[in-house]
């Protein structure tokens, strides 16, 4: 079962990530935006879920830290399905092999 304090934490990390991307919309709504602008728009709350989340990984476990430089590298080249499928893959397989 999962603590009443994680399952706080993840939804207002769902939250927040919701809204910095409907208020860079609503915000901008009366702008012409060029098409870099717009890209840009639309990383910004898979950002800040990443900034969120980043410290747990980088504490002290070898193989979560190796998980994410394999999915920096797959997401640089591939599509998203694919990079999330070798992210999960990676993760789980260096898990059991280093802890």
């Amino acid at each position: 079962m999962i603590h009443s304090s994680t399952l706080i934490a993840i939804l207002l990390v769902a939250i927040t990530t919701y809204l910095t991307r409907l208020l860079g919309y609503v915000l901008l709504k009366n702008k012409t935006l060029s098409n870099k602008h717009r890209k840009i728009l639309e990383v910004v709350p898979g950002c800040v879920l990443i900034s969120v989340i980043a410290p747990y990984f980088v504490k002290d476990n070898p193989a979560d830290l190796i998980a994410i430089g394999i999915t920096l590298l797959a997401a640089s080249r591939l599509p998203l399905l694919s990079t999330v499928i070798i992210s999960m893959l990676s993760a789980a397989i260096l898990r059991q092999i280093l802890i």
